[in-house]
């Protein structure tokens, strides 16, 4: 039940930020939902290799500076997701970086207020 509710919120904040940035682009709310698994999916097999290599990359401030290092990651995992399927469009990752951005922040909001609505 987690996993699917945490996949719903992360659709949410696929769609908000095609609504918010201008060079972020879903083309549904369905293609939010597909967008959202494919991103899951890779930052489960891919996230934490593109995460060690900047932080080896790095000399070890990726590391230090974790929270940036994942934004990044999160950038780049977008943009493999914009070149994978046509559900998405990124218009270059300057857009990836602020979707990734945006995308945590209201995934946190979601996540958060999930939990006070649960009582947890």
């Amino acid at each position: 039940m987690s996993l699917l509710l945490s996949w719903a919120i992360l659709s949410l904040a696929v769609w908000f930020t095609a609504v918010i940035l201008p060079g972020f682009h879903v083309k549904s709310a369905g293609s939010a939902i597909v967008v959202a698994a494919l991103f899951g999916v890779l930052n489960f097999f891919l996230g934490w290799i593109f995460f060690m290599l900047l932080g080896l990359a790095t000399l070890g401030l990726g590391f230090l500076l974790a929270f940036i290092t994942r934004w990044i990651v999160n950038a780049i995992l977008l943009a493999l997701v914009d070149g994978l399927t046509d559900h998405l469009t990124i218009d270059g990752f300057r857009w990836a970086l602020g979707g990734a951005l945006l995308m945590s922040v209201l995934g946190s909001v979601g996540e958060a207020l999930v939990r006070m609505a649960l009582g947890g």
